[in-house]
């Protein structure tokens, strides 16, 4: 499967920047590729050769990706013939012809397969793409592979950033780290540069903190702003798709090819829809967008944390003031949030179940039908599945539940309540353009309100690991937190790449 074909990819290393002069690979962006398919200095194909080379190379240490696709070069060959035969009428824009790596929970109607990570669904067959997929597609880009991520079939291997397919995700800047959540195959491979860009998905944190370890943009967004149809759930509540890359300009390139309405997720999409800016997210990125911002310091999201790291975090509240952002410190949110893990957990448990065997039973073939078939074959595999690190304890309560009773509509009930007497009453009474929180810890706020955030890099600890800084706001808010993060990132210039230090 995988492994023979990165194997043969080794070969195709040196080829990677033949025919295209001067063009500077690593760390390309996707404005820097475009304009090198625009004065003939680079092609999609020698960008997917570089790409596959640095997979190839870089894999067997990061273990971020989990599957090449086959069909890359030849998707890339038709980017080009398409420019070429437009005889300069097609304008290079947007995400044509540019490679995308996608997690492995996001379906693909081709010879890639779509597990999540569990070998229980290798070579399950989809129905259609993921709908973020299709309009990846209708952009012109090039799908270069999946992403490894923590498998949905054991919930507490998740911060572990292991899967039964990919083995465990390693952190590049720091081999001992966590590349934690269930989006670290995206985030380790953008952060290395073996994708231009990546998906990842988020139900709680799944992408806002891989991007702080990994050193990445990770953008959550507002629930139904992309679609979820086509990607293998948690929960329906909380689960949007977003993308990860190494800057925010990219970030929003990717955010502005895959948002919109999905008729097969048309409850969500449909109610986000009329957040979607007209002329799209990218008129945003703004080197002043810090200016006149309110932004709100939340104690609880810095509480208890280290003192190196909030030195720095304290620089940076310095420096959005010097950009003329308006901060206004020591907030509390009002309401008492402190049962929202259980009734987090509580509800995604009864709704796993439910839309995993909704999502199982849309499959065209697939070797398991239902929950309860999973939990089956991990028990027959528990090698390969290491149910004696891991167990399948959250599987097993979830099969036990029976859909949506009084104990889950009052958890609903209960959560709506910590979302409008919190952040909604704190941003609306400060009004406030967005709250800004260390690292990935307002994630559960912004998860069980639907709420968008996006994660930017903010420094590196003394042992060289990464960390986050992140902007949070109500439902819609993308424009003004991609302003500030955008302003934010001009004004810093954190990132670096990656040491791969052991």
């Amino acid at each position: 499967m995988a492994a023979p074909r990165l194997r043969v990819l080794a070969a195709v290393v040196a080829l990677a920047a033949a025919g295209c002069g001067a063009f500077e690979f690593q760390e390309a962006t996707v404005e820097a590729i475009q304009l090198g398919f625009r004065n003939g200095s680079l092609t999609s194909a020698a960008l997917v050769r570089f790409y596959l080379g640095r997979i190839a190379r870089l894999n067997p240490l990061l273990r971020a990706v989990i599957e090449v696709n086959p069909d890359a070069l030849a998707q890339a060959a038709r980017a080009d013939a398409e420019r070429r035969a437009s005889g300069g009428r097609l304008c290079a824009g947007g995400l044509h012809g540019v490679p995308v790596l996608l997690k492995d929970n996001i379906a693909t109607r081709d010879r890639l397969n779509t597990t999540a990570g569990s070998l229980a669904l290798l070579g399950s067959v989809v129905p259609r793409d993921a709908g973020v997929v299709a309009r990846l597609r209708r952009a012109g880009a090039v799908i270069l592979g999946k992403a490894n991520p923590s498998e949905w079939s054991n919930f507490r291997a998740v911060k572990e950033g292991w899967s039964a397919r990919g083995g465990q995700t390693m952190n590049p800047y720091d081999l001992s780290a966590t590349p934690c959540g269930s989006s670290s195959g995206p985030g380790v491979a953008a952060a290395a540069n073996m994708a231009a860009v990546t998906l990842g998905s988020e139900t709680d944190g799944s992408i806002l903190c891989p991007s702080s370890f990994n050193s990445v943009v990770g953008i959550k967004p507002t629930l139904g702003l992309t679609s979820r149809s086509g990607v293998i759930p948690i929960t329906p509540r909380q689960d949007t798709v977003g993308p990860m890359c190494r800057t925010v300009s990219d970030a929003v390139h990717v955010l502005d090819a895959i948002v919109g309405y999905d008729k097969l997720d048309a409850e969500a999409t449909g109610a986000a829809s009329k957040y979607i800016p007209r002329g799209g997210y990218t008129q945003f990125l703004r080197a002043d967008g810090l200016r006149g911002k309110r932004i709100g310091v939340c104690n609880v999201f810095f509480v208890g944390k280290d003192k190196e790291h909030l030195d720095v975090y304290s620089k940076h509240l310095d420096t959005m003031s010097q950009h003329g952002a308006i901060l206004i410190g020591d907030l509390d949110i009002a309401t008492n949030f402190s049962d929202l893990s259980d009734k987090e957990m509580l509800l995604m448990k009864a709704e796993f179940k439910l839309s995993l065997n909704a999502y199982l039973s849309d499959l065209l073939h697939s070797p398991v039908r239902s929950l309860s078939d999973v939990i089956a074959f991990n028990n027959a595999h528990p090698v390969e599945e290491r149910l004696k690190d891991f167990g399948q304890n959250d599987l097993l309560d979830a099969e036990k539940t029976n859909g949506i009773g009084a104990r889950e509509r009052a958890a609903i009930r209960r959560l709506k309540e910590i979302s409008a007497n919190g952040l909604e009453k704190l941003m609306k009474e400060h009004q406030l353009d967005a709250i800004v929180a260390l690292k990935w810890a307002a994630s559960s706020v912004l998860a069980v309100g639907g709420y968008p955030g996006i994660a930017v890099p903010a420094g590196y600890d003394k042992e060289g690991v990464p960390f986050a800084i992140s902007f949070g706001g109500l439902r819609g808010y993308e424009p003004r937190l991609i302003e500030m993060a955008y302003a934010f990132e001009q004004a810093t210039k954190v990132r670096r790449p990656p040491t791969f230090k052991h």
